[in-house]
């Protein structure tokens, strides 16, 4: 089995403050550079319901805006039965199964610095295993939108792996306006 290059994650919190808030949610879709995926990984993490609820509380944060996704994640975690640290290991077996442990593994996503942070408070160990370079397909929204006026309509579901697919459908759109020349 070939090795993956590239671990794609995407993580849902109960808001973006990596020391007052915490993961609920996690996708990861390890592919080739070619990004077609070679393994998939999927969980939950329970989560204090008290810090559910004050996070979570009206006109607290952007979830309000995302009601869907929003109430789905609280409906999860009150049947969610994995700690924080159980998830890690699970991700960790996941990495070791998909990734050659003699480089550090690249992570990706959209705005992947903010998962990171998140990532190296509450999983150090996978935290570890990572390169200190991401590819973060934000950057390339970025470019694309400011100097060529290029917009990927990217579907905003706000649950892992809606989202994770959605980044790597972006990063391909954005890679067929580049040419190469040889």
């Amino acid at each position: 089995m070939s090795k993956a290059k590239i671990l794609w994650v995407d993580l849902e919190m109960t808001g973006l403050d990596p020391t007052k808030d915490k993961i609920l949610e996690v996708a990861a879709i390890a592919t080739d550079w070619d990004f077609n995926e070679v393994g998939r990984f999927e969980s939950a993490v329970k989560v204090d319901d008290s810090l559910i609820s004050a996070r979570f509380k009206a006109g607290h944060n952007f979830w309000d805006a995302n009601p869907d996704a929003r109430d789905g994640l609280i409906l999860q975690n009150s049947q969610a039965k994995l700690t924080s640290k159980q998830v890690e290991e699970d991700i960790l077996k996941f990495t070791k199964e998909y990734f050659t442990h003699d480089e550090p593994i690249l992570l990706a996503g959209n705005s992947i610095h903010q998962d990171r942070k998140f990532i190296d408070r509450e999983w150090p160990n996978l935290g570890s295993l990572l390169h200190y370079r991401m590819l973060d397909v934000s950057a390339w929204k970025v470019v694309f939108d400011g100097k060529y006026g290029k917009r990927f309509a990217k579907p905003e579901a706000h649950r892992a792996l809606d989202d994770i697919k959605g980044s790597i459908m972006e990063l391909k759109y954005y890679l067929t306006k580049v040419r190469i020349s040889k």
